[in-house]
């Protein structure tokens, strides 16, 4: 027998519903078989504790910090710790001066890195470079460490590249070389982290002071041996982040493979108002497959940076050349391929999706108004704790209870659809919780899991509303499989209308809250989402199955879907179901059901009724 095209519908969407858990569910395997991902979300910091920072601002003698650049230095500060998702830290003032930072679990790497690199973002012009040759240099002696600032045209487009009339270019990756060519030389460079020093005003004449920040008259005979003196080693970085903005400084970049001489500062950080990571097109629209960073200035940036990219565009290397500066490490160091005026360069390289977005965090969120170091890191326990949690989730199990129950008396054997809708979107909420713990760096607070609870009650709202529509329906007296098409009909504008609210309400509440109040919206709204996702492809396809049973289709008393029980009058155009009187109460409910037909009578039908009934009195008379 052939299936009905509904039928086939409902399969396509179950099935489709059955490939997003497995692979949802292969994806966390392949994490957690590399050492990478678990199967349980990870917990917030008032759940599992972590890890609290104490910074402590750099000031000169006689120097105060404000309660503005306190509170503007805690902004930014938060910016660069969720950068990689909702990671539930507090970050607050701690009495008139320091910051604290709390961060759930043990804070990785480049998460300290973002809160330790706290001195101001620079642009300074390069006017020497060379290998580190007293570090993992001796590897890649002979190596060149291009890179690329373009305008809003393509980058890298090897097409353009071959006549030499793009203006975007290409960048390589010496630290990847570098590790690769000789092993024990990257591991033992391993430990020279960023470096830098600044130079010594003593080895400038004050009376010979070049004019520009790009004025080779800048590299002395004494900042030359100084470069050439310079190792990159931990040890000579020490007290070194306060270089002074109007002297050159010599410095490394960030793996400690390359050193440089850099002018004075020509352009602040703070023209930055945005870097994304994003995948390079063409001309035509076609991508590039190529990870860039794309820079967005505010006015006075771009007036700056156009003319600094005149300048160079054109110019032999180093003099093409301009570096990021960030806690006097060089970020990345790209040449000059064009001139830009609008205000949105682009950098451009052997860049991965990660290093991309690691450099475009560095440069969206590294302009602080004063510098930081760290006084003190130490563990801090849960302030809430497991039986904080347990208790969380014990609410959550009983109102999911009561919904079972109401569903179970209100919709008998039907509730059985309920429940298992319930527990898909459960199901797939835990997983894309999870997920999203390991790629995104989210952690479940007792704020998030609040928003899992409230989230069972919008859940059963659109099941309710389906199955009532279904329930309208047939009182109409519709068969059962059309009663229920006509009820989706009518129910998924109700529904997506709804969960449209309920998800605005809750994006809106993550971009203006912080700290566990956007958990909460963060849940909130990725439950929403699912239960569209589950009420689509599971609730009415099962429905659309069900429909055909011979338990359902007839009617039975315990279906939840016998139109008697639910009062159908209609039989047809101007045709009603004449109640048989048994008992006082049938009696009562006959009666009832003769005022709903009266009131879902047409137009057509009242006439006729009326017709019958004068013609009727004619007769008697």
């Amino acid at each position: 027998m052939a299936q009905s095209p509904a039928v086939k519908r409902a399969w396509r969407s179950l099935t489709t519903l059955l490939v997003i858990i497995v692979a949802l569910v292969g994806v966390i395997a392949i994490g957690v078989w590399r050492g990478g991902a678990t199967w349980t979300p990870k917990l917030a910091l008032d759940l599992q504790g972590g890890t609290q920072i104490i910074l402590a601002p750099k000031l000169s003698d006689g120097q105060s910090v404000s309660g503005e650049q306190l509170q503007q230095a805690v902004e930014i500060i938060r910016q660069r710790v969720d950068a990689s998702g909702v990671s539930e830290a507090e970050i607050t003032t701690q009495g008139s001066q320091n910051i604290s930072v709390s961060i759930p679990g043990k804070a990785d790497d480049a998460t300290l890195q973002r809160i330790e690199a706290s001195a101001k973002l620079d642009f300074r012009p390069v006017l020497f470079l060379g290998p580190n040759t007293g570090a993992a240099g001796n590897a890649t002696a002979g190596a060149e460490a291009d890179a690329a600032a373009t305008g809003e045209q393509v980058t890298g487009d090897p097409e353009a590249a071959a006549d030499g009339t793009t203006t975007g270019a290409e960048a390589e990756a010496t630290a990847d070389a570098a590790a690769g060519a000789d092993g024990s030389a990257a591991a033992d460079g391993a430990a020279a982290d960023a470096a830098a020093t600044a130079v010594d005003t003593a080895s400038v004449d004050p009376e010979t002071i070049p004019e520009t920040a790009y004025d080779q008259a800048w590299l002395t005979e004494g900042l030359m041996k100084k470069f050439n003196d310079f190792t990159c080693s931990a040890e000579e970085t020490l007290g070194l982040s306060e270089a002074p903005s109007d002297r050159p400084l010599v410095t490394c970049d960030d793996t400690g493979v390359y050193k440089y001489i850099l002018g004075p500062v020509e352009m602040s950080g703070e023209t930055i108002t945005d870097a994304v990571a994003q995948v390079a097109a063409t001309s035509t629209g076609a991508s590039t497959g190529q990870w860039v960073v794309q820079i967005t200035l505010d006015k006075k940036g771009t007036k700056t940076f156009g003319e600094i990219s005149t300048r160079m565009h054109g110019q032999p290397e180093p003099a093409n050349m301009f570096a990021f500066v960030l806690d006097s490490k060089v970020l990345s160091a790209p040449t000059m391929n064009g001139v830009i005026l609008d205000g949105r360069p682009s950098i451009s390289g052997s860049f991965t999706q990660e290093t991309a977005q690691v450099l475009a965090n560095q440069l969206k969120f590294g302009a602080l108004p004063i510098g930081f170091t760290v006084q003190s890191q130490e563990d801090i326990s849960a302030t809430l704790g497991s039986n904080q949690l347990q208790a969380g989730l014990l609410a959550g199990l009983i109102g999911l209870l009561l919904v079972v129950v109401y569903s179970m008396f209100q919709y008998r054997a039907l509730s059985t659809v309920t429940i298992t809708s319930l527990a898909i979107a459960g199901v797939l909420t835990y997983l894309l919780l999870t997920l999203l713990s390991w790629r995104q760096g989210y952690r479940l607070s007792l704020a998030g899991v609040a928003g899992i609870i409230v989230a069972v009650g919008i859940t059963a709202d659109s099941f309710i509303v389906y199955f009532e529509r279904i329930r309208d329906a047939l009182r109409d007296g519709f068969v059962l499989d059309r009663a229920v098409e006509n009820g989706w009909k009518k129910a998924i504008r109700t529904v997506l209308a709804s969960d449209g609210i309920n998800f605005l309400a809750a994006a809106i509440l993550f971009i203006l809250a912080v700290g566990s109040v956007r958990g909460f919206a963060f849940t909130l709204g990725l439950t929403t989402l699912v239960d569209v996702l589950v009420v689509v492809l599971f609730t009415h396809p099962v429905m659309v199955l069900l429909a055909r049973t011979k338990f359902y289709s007839e009617g039975h008393k315990f279906s939840g879907l016998d139109p008697r029980q639910l009062g159908a009058v209609y039989r047809g155009r101007a045709q009603f179901r004449e109640p048989v009187v048994a008992s006082r109460g049938a009696a009562k409910k006959a009666k009832g059901a003769q005022k709903e037909a009266a009131k879902r009578q047409t137009i057509a039908e009242r006439k006729a009724a009326e017709s019958a009934g004068t013609a009727s009195t004619g007769k008697e008379s």
